[in-house]
């Protein structure tokens, strides 16, 4: 048989020499934020429930709850929410077809972005 010269190829881009696009870390805030929303529902249904179990344990629940930690994870969650949402609608432009080129889809990413920020400041603000 004839000697096969292997070529050499490239490997798949690393993180060290892939410079990650708007788009791409979008996506990724959009998976990062949806399971984040799982920290703050859980904190908010331990409070529920401590506060239908007894008294003394609501009050253990009501302090971390109203803490500095239970603050952030509230706070962190509206961000989250709003995130995921403004993410969602973007999706559904994307399965309309719409706003694939690029300079779109950047313009949806920031919108996601500065959206979030700006709707869960509002959120805070009112309530």
């Amino acid at each position: 048989m004839a000697d096969v010269k292997r070529v050499e190829r490239p490997l798949s881009p690393h993180l060290q020499i892939y410079r990650p696009q708007l788009t791409s870390i979008t996506s990724i805030l959009t998976r990062i934020t949806g399971n984040g929303l799982i920290v703050g529902t859980m904190l908010a249904v331990w409070w529920l429930l401590a506060a239908a179990t007894s008294p003394e344990y609501f009050a253990i629940a009501d302090a971390v709850a109203t803490s500095w930690f239970g603050d952030l994870v509230f706070t962190l969650s509206a961000w989250a929410l709003w995130y995921h949402y403004l993410a969602g609608i973007r999706h559904l432009i994307y399965d309309a077809g719409k706003g694939l080129d690029i300079p779109t889809a950047e313009k949806l990413g920031w919108a996601c972005i500065i959206g979030s920020v700006v709707l869960t400041l509002l959120t805070i603000i009112i309530v």
